[in-house]
């Protein structure tokens, strides 16, 4: 492993003796990445601490199997209380989250950066593109970040008296990747805004759709 990332494209940084060194591609990291490796350090001191784990632990609700089910079940809700804004709340949810998966899918595969956590434990740190496509590697951007944001900006536009526990529980899940060495600042940030962005799309896809079908209903 070590003999491959030195021989590939990409920034490694790693332990010699008591210093630190980039080696690789390039001469250095760069100006966010220097900040992102301080941040951590700083920041992961604790990250054993039980109320860091139990942050942790709530965080994982960003994952996209519980953010899947609790979009799901808000349309089901919706549905069984034939509440048509509580469905199409959960339908955008589902909409926003599948287009932050598919968008944060597409740039991890594109960009491998490890995760805090190897640089902790391993004292090294790498950014390849196209690089190995394993869980280790997946630190850009934050996919967690990137599913709660786009599915709280959904509920809050159908649902604007939800907008601040879903805003809150968005935040919460960002903020528990950094203490817990899952993410960097700067994986956090980027998931948050393809949060945005995703939902932004989702709303004009839908915008689109029914403008379209509102054609056809009346040509």
């Amino acid at each position: 492993m070590q003999g491959e990332a030195a021989s590939s494209p990409g920034r490694r940084r790693g332990r010699d003796g008591g210093g630190s060194k980039v080696v690789g591609g390039a001469a250095d990291a760069t100006a966010v990445e220097e900040a992102d490796i301080a941040l951590s350090a700083e920041i992961t001191a604790a990250r054993h601490h039980p109320a860091v784990r139990a942050l942790g632990t709530f965080g994982e609700l960003g994952d996209q199997p519980p953010l899947f089910g609790l979009c799901a079940g808000i349309v089901a809700a919706g549905a069984l209380r034939r509440d048509s804004r509580i469905a199409a709340a959960g339908a955008m949810m589902l909409l926003s989250f599948g287009a932050a998966t598919a968008i944060k899918a597409v740039l991890k595969r594109s960009v491998s950066r490890t995760r805090p956590h190897v640089l902790l434990d391993e004292g090294r740190y790498e950014v390849r593109p196209l690089g190995p496509d394993a869980g280790p590697w997946h630190s850009f951007p934050s996919g967690h970040t990137a599913g709660s944001v786009a599915a709280a900006r959904a509920l809050a536009r159908v649902v604007p008296e939800a907008a601040l526990p879903a805003y809150a529980a968005a935040a919460v899940v960002a903020a528990a990747q950094l203490p817990t060495a899952r993410h960097f600042a700067s994986d956090v940030v980027a998931g948050a805004a393809i949060g945005v962005a995703a939902e932004a799309l989702a709303r004009r896809g839908v915008r689109l759709a029914l403008a379209v079908a509102a054609r056809r209903a009346g040509g």
